[in-house]
C-alpha cells in the first residue's frame, strides 16, 4: 500500500497538491484529524478495495488543538511499522501573508490568535508545525513555485510511487533571488565562463545549445563537470542507505539563466543515463 501524509503551512498550496495525486490515480481525503490517521491506516490495509492502496490525506492546522498530538501520532505510526511518507509544504511567511490577503480567505488560526492578527497567525502556524517538518521524507518550498510548477513537481514525484528508491530533483537557480531552502547540496557555478556577457548568447539561456557549447568549450568547465560526477556519485549510495525518499541538488549562478541551467542538466541526464530517478526544474530561468 502506499499511504501518504499531506501536511505543512495553511497557504502553501495543499488544495493544488492534492489536485495533481489525485490526478495521479491517489483516493485522497482531506482533513483529516491526526488521532484517525492511524484507523484509517489500517482500513485501507485490511481492504480489498484496489482504490485504497494509493492514498493521500491531509492532517494540518485546521484540526485545531487535535493537530497538537500530530508529531506523537506520527512516531508511533511508525514505531508500529506502518509504512507512509510525509509531505511538507513549505513557504516564506511574507508569501503566505500575500496569497491570504488576495484570496481573502480566513487562516485556521486566526481565533488562536487574541489580536486577531494575520502575521500571529502564520508566525504560530509556523512553530506548531517545526517538528512535523522535521519528520517529513519529502518538503517542498512554494515560494517561488507557480501552480503548474507544484503540479509538474508533485506529479513527478510520485509518479512511479512514493515507496520508490531515492529521488533527486536537479534545481537551477540564480543566487540573486536566493538560496533555495529546500535545497539538500548547493553547487556555485559562478566561478565558470559566463555566456551573460557575450552579445549572442545573452538573450539565450541554458536550455539553447549555443549557451552549452559555449560553457563547455572551456577545459575548466570540463573539469568541473567531472570533479561534480566524481562527487554525486560518490554520495548518492550514502544518501540511499541512509533512507533519504528525495535529494534536491541546487546548482546557482548570478541570475539562473545560463551556467546554473547547463550544468542542472547534464546532472539530470547524467543521472537517468546511470539507471537514476531524476527530476529538473529550473527556477529562475524565465526572470529579469
Amino acid at each position: 500500500m502506499e499511504f501518504v501524509i499531506l501536511t505543512g503551512l495553511s497557504g502553501a498550496g495543499k488544495t493544488n497538491t492534492l489536485h495533481a495525486m489525485e490526478d495521479s490515480g491517489f483516493y485522497c481525503v482531506d482533513n483529516l484529524p491526526p488521532l484517525l490517521l492511524d484507523t484509517f491506516y489500517d482500513l485501507c490495509d485490511s481492504s480489498t478495495d484496489t482504490r485504497l492502496k494509493k492514498v493521500a490525506v491531509v492532517a494540518d492546522a485546521r484540526s485545531g488543538e487535535l493537530f497538537a498530538d500530530i508529531p506523537e501520532v506520527l512516531s508511533k505510526l511508525r514505531l508500529d511499522g506502518k509504512r507512509f511518507k510525509i509531505l511538507f509544504l513549505d513557504a516564506k511567511p511574507d508569501v503566505l501573508l500575500v496569497r491570504y490577503k488576495g484570496t481573502r480567505r480566513k487562516h485556521p488560526l486566526i481565533g488562536e490568535i487574541t489580536s486577531g492578527s494575520l502575521e500571529e497567525a502564520v508566525a504560530l502556524e509556523n512553530d506548531l508545525m517545526k517538528g512535523v517538518r522535521e519528520m517529513a521524507d519529502y518538503v517542498i518550498d512554494t515560494t517561488m513555485m507557480t501552480p503548474n510548477e507544484l503540479k509538474e513537481r508533485v506529479t513527478t514525484l510520485f509518479s512511479a510511487g512514493a515507496g520508490d528508491t531515492l529521488l533527486v530533483t536537479c534545481m537551477s537557480f540564480g543566487y540573486k533571488y536566493g538560496i533555495p531552502p529546500e535545497a539538500d547540496l548547493v553547487f556555485d557555478v559562478r566561478c565558470l565562463p559566463n555566456p551573460f556577457y557575450i552579445k549572442e548568447l545573452k538573450a539565450l539561456t541554458g536550455l539553447d545549445e549555443a549557451v552549452r557549447s559555449y560553457i563547455l568549450d572551456f577545459d575548466v568547465s570540463k573539469r568541473f563537470v567531472e570533479k561534480l560526477y566524481e562527487y554525486i556519485d560518490f554520495t548518492l549510495p550514502l544518501y540511499r542507505e541512509e533512507g533519504k525518499s528525495e535529494l534536491v541538488i541546487a546548482v546557482g549562478c548570478t541570475g539562473g539563466r545560463h551556467r546554473s541551467v547547463t550544468v542542472a542538466r547534464l546532472l539530470n541526464t547524467h543521472f537517468l543515463e546511470n539507471g537514476q530517478k531524476s527530476s529538473i526544474h529550473h527556477r529562475d530561468i524565465w526572470k529579469a
